[in-house]
């Protein structure tokens, strides 16, 4: 039997190379549009490279969380839905959107045909089927983004560009965006636990060399934005499919992969409880992972939508994990082998996680109790456009009126 097979076009075209460096330089607002091709394709350091060389700000998806260095003061941050608003920003006041290895999901874009509607497009992808698929593409590359680059970066350098792009005003303007809306939170009206509290200091404890695996909803988001990712592959998540209860399998073959690596599995109660069962296996074969429980005893995210959207009718997503503790997490952990803790006070939160970090020999679950009506901010309402971003809720951020720089 003959199967036809598919043979990607790994290499780049010069010519369309040179074209994007054309367009590179004659930009004035230029954004590197950095989506999870540039990990797969092991193309970060190169990215890093290009970035530095020209000094253009980036942008990484939720899929490319790690590609380049949150530390690094050109990144603004995730894009889209949930992302920072000087990533909103940048993307919508571009000029110039150089898109690699990403395909302008509608997470990212919001109203499409209201999407950086001033900016060219060079979209590089190995799928000449991403191509235009979403946005026209004034320059289409095909070819693997790490052998696009690289050769972007070589025409770049033999033509002398990158010290001719002027970008003092794009960054000024977008550095008065990131000091007037930077990623915050506030404390929960009823006193309860803070979940972006319990995310944020379990990243700065467990540190940019662990990895980080986390479901879909609330939590992924919080873990998306207030984990500082340093290194490419230190977050896993399932994406665009959505899938909830990936984040125990996914960390258990991570923890397989890497066992000398800390391995947390950052989960809600509604994901925790589609796989949780996965947690014997671990118990029985060693593999200790770690799992950050964030109990809002509710569908958080869906929840959140029914407040925003509906007038507060809510309709089956109270999951009865606080009103009933059913299940008790701490007891079926404790059942599938796992040692089991809990913790409900902000004082607790850093005793608990190293608590968590000094067991090595079996599986740990932290059920954190946190507020049931934290929600995720900033956000992009389904189907409008990204200028409409609300910071936090009733807050809608006017980019034009911001005065530190203009764009």
């Amino acid at each position: 039997m003959e199967l036809p097979g598919y043979k990607p076009n790994t290499k780049p075209h010069s010519r369309q190379v040179r074209e994007a460096a054309k367009l590179i330089a004659a930009a004035r607002k230029p954004v590197l549009y950095v989506g999870g091709g540039v990990i797969r394709g092991e193309a970060t350091e190169q990215l890093r490279e290009l970035a530095e060389l020209t000094g253009i700000p980036v942008v990484t998806t939720l899929m490319a969380r790690g590609a380049f260095p949150d530390s690094h003061r050109q990144n603004l941050g995730m894009p889209g839905m949930h992302g920072t608003v000087a990533a909103v920003a940048a993307l919508q006041r571009s000029d110039l959107l150089i898109a690699l290895g990403t395909r302008f999901d509608d997470r990212v874009t919001g109203k499409l045909d209201s999407f950086a509607p001033e900016a060219k497009v060079i979209h590089a992808d190995i799928d000449p089927a991403e191509i235009g698929k979403n946005r026209h593409a004034d320059v289409p590359i095909v070819g693997d983004v790490k052998a696009v680059i690289t050769e972007l970066i070589a025409m770049l350098r033999h033509h002398h560009i990158p010290g001719t792009i002027e970008m003092a005003d794009w960054w000024a303007y977008l550095n008065g965006v990131r000091k007037t809306y930077p990623l915050s939170y506030g404390p929960q009206s009823d006193g309860s636990l803070s979940p972006e509290y319990v995310i944020e200091k379990l990243g700065e404890i467990a540190g940019p060399d662990a990895v980080f695996v986390a479901g879909v909803g609330q939590h992924q988001m919080w873990a998306a934005q207030f984990i500082r990712y340093e290194k490419p592959r230190s977050w896993l998540n399932s994406g665009g499919l959505g899938t909830m209860g990936f984040a125990i399998p996914a960390a258990m073959g991570a923890k397989i992969a890497l066992p000398g690596t800390e391995v947390w599995a950052i989960d809600g109660d509604g994901c925790f409880q589609m796989t949780n069962q996965e947690l014997a296996t671990c118990a029985v074969e060693g593999i200790p992972v770690k799992v950050a429980l964030i109990n809002n005893g509710n569908l958080g995210m869906v929840r959140q939508w029914q407040s925003l959207f509906y007038a507060e009718r809510y309709s089956q997503t109270d999951l009865a994990t606080h009103s009933h503790r059913i299940p008790d997490f701490v007891k079926l952990a404790e059942a599938l082998g796992c040692v089991g803790l809990r913790c409900e006070r902000e004082e607790d939160v850093v005793d608990v996680i190293n608590q968590a970090r000094a067991i090595n020999d079996c599986p740990v679950v932290i059920d954190f109790i946190v507020g049931a009506d934290a929600q995720v901010w900033p956000m992009v309402a389904a189907g409008t456009s990204n200028d409409e971003i609300q910071a936090a809720r009733g807050i809608r951020p006017l980019f034009d009126d911001i005065t530190e720089g203009h764009a």
